[in-house]
């Protein structure tokens, strides 16, 4: 089975896609971390954030994700991409069709023939459409951003909420307007709103749905 959890940022996507899997016994497929390692290989290459010279630096990469890791080429980056660099260049990636048909493959390869729980801005539309069980979170846009600083603040970044809210506006912009696989819910996707719930109400939602989806394929078979 693949579950696909898409939204944008500081809806809790990668929290809850972590606890679904651990809770279901699925693997866990990080796809923001891949964009940020192809992000910090432009980077160290001094490449533009333009489409015609990233592609020709992609076959060059190899991206591997170990649980709990991110390896790009070989070298453990798992602290690496979590830059404010990288975050930064990870966003102007992402709108790139190359760098979203390059991973999309990459993302297909690693989930083929496994239970896994995808998180991602495209998982259940471009990536994954024939997915068993689709979700799309949502939450204001304050409390997303709230989220967000109040997360790389943990992480010993100076940031305020309303710095996070700019560049998070930006960044949603790019996501629904990008050329391929713009941010959306898929059309069989269960739209959830996470402004005011628990991170653990969130999650029993989502597991409820996905383990009788599960019943009925048993019953079914």
């Amino acid at each position: 089975m693949i579950v696909t959890i898409d939204g944008p940022s500081g809806v809790g996507k990668s929290t809850v896609t972590k606890a679904l899997a651990t809770r279901l016994g699925f693997d866990y497929l990080d796809t923001g971390a891949m964009y940020r390692a192809v992000a910090l290989a432009m980077l160290r290459r001094n490449i533009p954030w333009d489409d015609a010279a990233v592609a020709a630096v992609l076959p060059e990469l190899t991206i591997e994700l170990p649980p709990g890791q991110v390896w790009l080429n070989g070298e453990d980056v798992s602290a690496a991409i979590r830059s404010p660099a990288v975050s930064q260049a990870a966003s102007q990636v992402a709108v790139l069709p190359s760098v979203r048909r390059f991973l999309a493959e990459q993302q297909r390869r690693i989930a083929a023939g496994k239970n896994i729980v995808c998180e991602g801005r495209d998982q259940g539309t471009f990536v994954f459409p024939q997915a068993e069980c689709k979700f799309f979170l949502q939450a204001d846009a304050r409390v997303r951003a709230a989220r967000r600083a109040a997360e790389l603040q943990a992480h010993g970044q100076t940031v305020t909420v309303e710095s996070v809210l700019a560049d998070q506006e930006q960044r949603d912009r790019r996501d629904a307007l990008r050329e391929l696989a713009p941010l959306r819910p898929a059309a069989d996707a269960l739209v959830v709103d996470t402004t005011n719930l628990t991170l653990e109400q969130v999650i029993e939602t989502l597991e409820r749905v996905i383990r009788a989806r599960q019943a009925g394929a048993v019953d079914e078979g």
